[in-house]
């Protein structure tokens, strides 16, 4: 009987151990290590390449995606129980993508509040006209429609950098989605970091909280020297 208790004391003792071996977040960093975050373990990373395609617009093949891959960095992670880039506009899942770009000289100089809430998906006025006006030009339907701002903050941070964040909503398919989109320029000017959150309406209601550390957790990096 005592060999027993033991041996049922020595397994309860290893599950406990393991048990606290889990991770509970993943932390992320871009390459550089300027721009950090942390998500659920829960989630699975993905290869965004196929995020930044579709974003971009250019061939995989082509010079322009050669060169925005020498600038840009970008990850993603899905919730769902069948991960997939494509969950990116739509999933009753939590999905998250981050991003970070070197800017050319070119965008350093057009950068601006309204740029930084236009940096993933068109938010602005100005912005969601020319994406509508592109979409009757070549014939095919909106993929998003029946846009509604949430929310829209500017965000007061460190040595000079600068950002917003905006919560809105789309509706794709029969769908409602909700987005949350940070976006983060360095105090040079020279950097923008961006996350982007999304989960149907009902599932952001929900989970609203848990959303907010996350997006709370994505900051910049203040490297010595």
């Amino acid at each position: 009987m005592k060999k027993t208790r033991a041996l049922i004391a020595l397994l309860a003792a290893i599950f406990m151990l393991s048990a606290c071996g889990q991770p509970e977040f993943t932390y992320v960093r871009d390459r550089t290590g300027t721009t950090y975050f942390k998500v659920p373990a829960s989630f699975t990373q993905l290869n965004a390449s196929a995020i930044e395609m579709y974003l971009s617009g250019d061939h995989p093949h082509s010079q322009a995606a050669q060169l925005r891959a020498q600038r840009v960095w970008s990850t993603a992670f899905d919730q769902s129980t069948e991960p997939s880039v494509d969950h990116i506009l739509g999933s009753a899942d939590p999905f998250v993508y981050a991003t970070v770009h070197q800017l050319t000289e070119e965008q350093r100089d057009a950068i601006s509040l309204n740029r930084l809430r236009d940096f993933v998906l068109p938010v602005t006025e100005q912005v969601r006209e020319a994406y509508l006006q592109q979409s009757i030009a070549t014939g095919q339907p909106p993929t998003l429609n029946n846009f509604e701002l949430l929310n829209d903050e500017v965000l007061t941070l460190d040595a000079g950098a600068r950002g917003v964040r905006v919560r809105f909503n789309y509706q794709i398919g029969n769908d409602v989605q909700t987005f949350d989109h940070t976006a983060i320029l360095d105090e040079k000017g020279s950097t923008v970091s961006v996350m982007l959150i999304g989960c149907q309406s009902l599932c952001f209601r929900k989970r609203a909280g848990e959303f907010d550390k996350i997006a709370s957790s994505f900051k910049l990096l203040r490297l010595p020297g």
